[in-house]
């Protein structure tokens, strides 16, 4: 294990805001959406980060960051970054922001794995009390059905990070039709993780579409647009857009910390056979030794199917917990490692 190396382990933050986003005939559903590049490139200061490219549909506007990705709804934000980056420095000016536009924050929910680098972290993202007490901090009083939890497994290295926060009782939220699955996963093949390095000088949106089809990202959802970005001089992002549904992967490849994320989101009402495919797909892009899911508001189907899916792959089931969050309902955390390790 480096001493130290690029953190590939996001941080992830939804908002969810309430408000009248329609004019007097029902249009005009934009919202958050209304939000000009500039005061977006204020909120990215604060976390320090920037837009490299950005593409949008009539749902949403997605946004591959420096480090990692930004998705932009009528009334909700996903920012996800990645490395040294202060995300919860974004909360206050995305409220200012969107209150300026008659809309009111309803909830907020944040997510991370441990770090791999956990002393290279600045403030507030030095402990996970330390990220607790900021956002509290910074999030309207109303907000008051919160928990904070960490999630354990059997894999020391692995634990899934949980704060919710939401103006409404459990009893009185609303019926979310939409899941979301975390899928984190180190020590890539050290073939595969070659992939995304950058070669002779080639980066960006052109390096970016040949790093999507050497390695098959453009086959884990083929309906879907792909933004997709190569760094310098490793190192790889892509949004891709489907409908209202956006799916993410990132990948930070160096040998030591190899690390790779996907993310995706769909209807609750989905086969859960397509899910657990769509997962699969993903994770043998990457062929990596430990993978960690998390779902929220997954079927227990999908949880079970996990199991049996990625055992093909030479990966077992080490632990897997449940938890009940305000807001985000039921949460569940997988952790799987090569069969072959114990």
């Amino acid at each position: 294990m480096a001493v130290s190396g690029f953190e590939g382990f996001e941080k992830r933050l939804e908002l969810h805001f309430f408000g009248d986003i329609d004019d007097d005939d029902g249009n005009n559903m934009l919202g958050l959406r209304l939000l000009d590049f500039e005061s977006l490139e204020q909120v990215l200061l604060a976390v320090q980060c920037t837009v490299v490219s950005a593409v949008g549909n009539p749902f949403f506007d997605a946004y591959v960051l420096s480090e990692s990705s930004l998705f932009v709804y009528p009334t909700k934000i996903i920012i996800k970054t990645c490395g040294t980056t202060q995300l919860l420095k974004s909360i206050p000016p995305l409220i200012h922001f969107a209150n300026n536009l008659g809309l009111t924050l309803q909830t907020c929910s944040y997510t991370r794995g441990n770090f791999i680098f956990p002393k290279s972290q600045p403030f507030p993202h030095t402990s996970f009390q330390e990220e607790v007490i900021y956002i509290e901090h910074n999030i309207p009083n109303n907000l008051c059905y919160r928990k904070a939890s960490v999630m354990p497994s059997k894999l020391p290295a692995h634990s899934w990070h949980v704060f919710t926060a939401t103006l409404l009782p459990p009893l009185k939220s609303p019926h979310h039709a939409t899941f979301t699955v975390e899928v984190c996963m180190t020590e890539l093949d050290r073939l595969i993780a070659r992939k995304f390095f950058s070669r002779d000088s080639k980066t960006g949106d052109l390096a970016g579409r040949d790093m999507t089809e050497l390695t098959g990202i453009d086959t884990i959802n083929a309906g879907a647009f792909i933004c997709d970005f190569a760094f310098d001089p490793c190192g790889y992002s892509m949004n891709g857009i489907d409908g209202d549904r956006y799916s993410t992967i990132h990948v930070t490849p160096e040998d030591g910390f190899s690390y790779a994320s996907f993310e995706c989101v769909g209807s609750v009402y989905d086969d859960p056979d397509d899910i657990v495919e769509t997962l699969k797909k993903a994770v043998r892009v990457f062929m990596p030794a430990t993978v960690s899911i998390s779902s929220t508001r997954c079927s227990r189907e999908v949880w079970t199917k996990m199991e049996r899916a990625l055992q093909p792959l030479g990966l077992k089931c080490r632990s897997f917990v449940m938890d009940e969050f305000p807001a985000a309902g039921t949460i569940s955390y997988q952790t799987f490692t090569a069969a072959r390790r114990k």
